[in-house]
């Protein structure tokens, strides 16, 4: 019984790659968040990112794959995840958890900087406030979501959505877009590393 849940879990999220794979417009957003990304770091500009529960462990996951090291030694690159607990716990206590995120890129954000906001549901109150205050600070926006693409569908200036109905299928392909981003960023600004 557990064997014949897991094959199914499996082939679900295989399901999932499969179509992000055969949908080729999520190659051409890839190639144009690759060139953004590059575009940022080479002038200076960092990226922010945000999610919550496991989208915060991916957003804290994918900072640290530009601050230390992805495949190979080589410069850092400033990323920061807007997740750290006494950080969120002051907002969160002082303006409401709404407002954890949009405080941070209130804080850290500038123009020409990156902001990547994470959802399953796309309805995460706190990541499409900070989507909103970083395209008033001009920084440029991408957002990957799930279901049907919730209230933050339509708002960033790039945006996956992941038609999956479970929160865990979803962040699977998140993290495999967030890993895809760090190594193609890589393979262009690094390409004797590969």
């Amino acid at each position: 019984m557990i064997r014949t849940y897991c094959k199914e879990a499996l082939q679900n999220s295989l399901n999932l790659l499969q179509s992000f794979r055969d949908n080729e417009q999520h190659f051409v957003m890839l190639e144009k968040a690759t060139q953004e990304l590059r575009t940022a770091f080479q002038a200076g500009n960092k990226v922010l990112i945000c999610g919550n529960g496991g989208s915060a462990c991916d957003a804290m996951h994918f900072a640290q794959e530009f601050t230390g090291r992805y495949r190979k030694d080589r410069a850092a690159l400033p990323a920061i995840s807007l997740s750290d607990p006494s950080y969120l716990t002051c907002v969160g206590n002082d303006y409401g958890f709404e407002s954890v995120f949009a405080r941070g890129v209130e804080a850290y954000g500038k123009k020409g900087d990156i902001f990547i906001g994470l959802t399953t549901s796309g309805n995460s109150e706190n990541v499409i406030r900070a989507c909103i205050r970083a395209k008033e600070l001009g920084l440029y926006t991408m957002s990957l979501l799930g279901q049907s693409g919730g209230k933050l569908k339509g708002q960033a200036d790039l945006e996956w959505i992941i038609p999956g109905t479970t929160a865990d299928r979803i962040q699977e392909v998140h993290m495999f877009i967030l890993h895809l981003l760090v190594e193609q960023l890589e393979r262009l600004m690094f390409p004797k590393n590969y």
